[in-house]
C-alpha cells in the first residue's frame, strides 16, 4: 500500500507498537457487509431466504458479512429486505439508543445506511429528517429511503444553519456521521488516500465545528448526539470532542458497550492544556483488530429535563380534495387513511408529525403517497414499499425464480391468471415490490421506469 510519508509517520507515532500490525492489516481481505432492513424481515429470516454464507457482526445485531457474493443481483434486493453496508459503518445506529416516538435527523445522510437503519429502529413511529448537502447524493438517499419502505422520513437538501433556523430543540437524536479525511477507508478505497491529501485534516475540522455547532441548537433536553468518523485523526476524534465538551458545559459524553469490538478513546492522543471528563468514553474500531474498517464513535448527551419543542404544522387540507384517494383505499386497501396529509400541486404526501417545511429545499416531505388524475388516484412506487401485503385486498406474489417476476421488474406487461381486476399489490413471496393493473386478465405492469432492472 502506498501511503504517504506524513501519513506513515503520523500513524507510527501514535499507534507505537501497534504500528506494525496496523501495517500488516492492509494485507487482509475488505470486509462486506449486508443488514437485515426490520421495517419488512428479521435477521433470521433474511439469513432463511438468502443462498449466502452469511455470519453475524458483532457489533450489529441485523447485520452479516458475506463473501465472494453479489447481493444486489437479488431480486429480495430490489424488495428492499436488506441494505449493503460496510460493517464498521453500521456500528454508529446499532449504538445509538434509539426509542419507539423518537425524532431523529441524520445531519450528513447519503447514500442512507444509518437512516435505513436507524428507521428500522423506530419502526414506522416517530419522524426521520434525513437530510445531505449534496443535490446529486440525495438522489440516491431518496431512493434508499423509498425501497426500504421508510414511511415516517422527511428527505432534504440542506445546510446545517438552515436546518437549525427550522428545528431549534426539536430532536431527540441526531447523527453527525461528518465529514472526514477518510483515513479508516484507505484499505478499502485507494481514491481515499488522494482525497487525504487533497482535503486537509484541517479542512475537514472546520467542517465538523461547524457540523456540531449547529446540530446542539437543534437537539432536545436529555437528547443524544452520535459523532462519528471513519478518520483515525485525533484533531478530528478526540480532540474535536473535546473541545466541543469544553465549550458546551450543558453536554456530556455517555458510554456505550464496548464488547463487540470497539476499544476506549484515546485519551493521550488529545493535545489540549485541558482535557474534558470522560473523554475514554468515545469509542473506536480498529481494522487490525476486527474485521472491518476505521471507525470512531462519540455519544453526547445534551443535560436537562426533557423538553417539547414548537414546531409549525401543516394546515388541514379540505377531504373533498382527496376524494380519489380515499375510494381507492376504501377499494383495494386493509388500511385507514393516513393522517397530515399535503397535496404538492398534483402528488399527495402524508408528512411525519405534520411538520410545515417551508422555508427548507425539500427532496421528499414525507410518504410519498400518489398522484391525483382527474377523477383516479395513482398510487406510488414508494406507497408500495411502504406497504405489507396484508395492507392490500388484492396481491399478485410471485417466488424468487418465476420467470414472470423477472418481466415485471423489467416493466413488461404480460397475462395473469386471475379474475380480480383493478390494482394489485405486485409481491416477491410476502414481500411488495410494486403495483400492477389486471385488466381483462393482463397485468399493465406499474412498477417505476427509473427501477427497472
Amino acid at each position: 500500500m502506498d501511503l504517504p510519508i506524513k501519513y506513515i509517520e503520523k500513524m507510527q507515532n501514535l499507534l507505537k507498537e501497534d504500528f506494525d500490525k496496523y501495517i500488516e492489516s492492509f494485507n487482509d481481505k475488505n470486509y462486506q457487509g449486508l443488514r437485515a432492513n426490520t421495517l419488512k424481515i428479521s435477521p433470521n429470516e433474511l439469513k432463511n431466504i438468502l443462498n449466502f454464507d452469511l455470519k453475524p457482526i458483532p457489533w450489529c445485531d441485523t447485520g452479516f458479512y458475506y463473501e465472494d457474493e453479489r447481493p444486489a443481483k437479488s431480486y429480495y434486493y430490489n424488495a428492499g429486505l436488506f441494505y449493503i453496508q460496510e460493517p464498521s459503518a453500521m456500528s454508529t445506529g446499532a449504538m445509538l439508543p434509539i426509542e419507539k416516538g423518537d425524532k431523529v435527523l441524520d445531519m450528513c445522510a447519503a447514500p442512507g445506511g444509518k437512516s435505513t437503519q436507524i428507521a428500522g429502529k423506530l419502526n414506522g413511529t416517530g419522524v426521520l429528517v434525513t437530510n445531505d448537502i449534496s443535490a446529486t447524493r440525495c438522489k440516491a438517499l431518496l431512493k434508499n429511503i423509498e425501497i426500504n419502505g421508510v414511511y415516517n422520513a422527511i428527505v432534504t437538501n440542506e445546510t446545517p444553519k438552515n436546518l437549525a433556523k427550522k428545528f431549534k430543540g426539536y430532536f431527540n437524536k441526531i447523527i453527525v456521521d461528518a465529514p472526514c479525511s477518510g483515513e479508516g477507508m484507505f484499505r478499502k478505497d485507494k481514491e481515499a488516500i488522494k482525497s487525504w491529501e487533497t482535503h486537509k485534516t484541517e479542512f475537514c475540522c472546520n467542517l465538523q465545528r461547524e457540523i456540531l455547532y449547529y446540530a446542539k441548537d437543534m437537539l432536545a433536553n436529555g437528547g443524544i448526539i452520535a459523532y462519528s468518523t471513519c478518520t483515525f485523526a485525533p484533531e478530528e476524534n478526540e480532540e474535536m470532542i473535546n473541545e466541543f465538551l469544553l465549550q458546551n458545559e450543558d453536554f456530556e459524553l455517555i458510554d456505550f458497550d464496548k464488547s463487540s469490538g470497539f476499544e476506549n478513546g484515546r485519551k493521550e492522543w488529545v493535545k489540549a492544556d485541558n482535557i474534558a471528563e470522560g473523554i475514554e468514553k468515545t469509542g473506536r474500531l480498529m481494522p487490525y483488530k476486527i474485521k472491518g474498517e476505521g471507525h470512531f464513535l462519540a455519544l453526547i448527551r445534551k443535560k436537562g429535563t426533557p423538553n417539547e419543542s414548537n414546531i409549525d404544522k401543516i394546515k388541514q387540507i379540505n377531504k373533498k380534495e382527496i376524494a380519489d384517494m380515499e375510494s381507492f383505499f376504501k377499494e383495494n386497501l386493509n388500511i385507514p387513511m393516513y393522517d397530515n396529509i399535503e397535496i404538492h400541486k398534483t402528488s399527495v404526501f402524508s408528512i411525519p408529525d405534520g411538520i410545515d417545511l417551508r422555508g427548507l429545499r425539500v427532496v421528499r416531505s414525507g410518504f410519498y403517497l400518489g398522484e391525483l388524475k382527474t377523477k383516479r388516484f395513482e398510487p406510488s412506487q414508494a406507497f408500495a414499499m411502504g406497504l405489507k401485503k396484508d395492507d392490500a385486498k388484492n396481491t399478485i406474489s410471485f417466488n424468487i425464480n418465476d420467470e414472470n417476476l423477472t418481466r415485471y421488474l423489467k416493466g413488461e406487461s404480460f397475462a395473469i391468471d386471475t379474475k380480480k381486476e383493478g390494482y394489485h399489490l405486485v409481491c416477491i413471496d410476502k414481500y411488495p415490490i410494486g403495483w400492477g393493473k389486471v385488466q381483462k386478465g393482463r397485468l399493465k405492469n406499474k412498477y417505476l421506469s427509473g427501477w427497472r432492472i
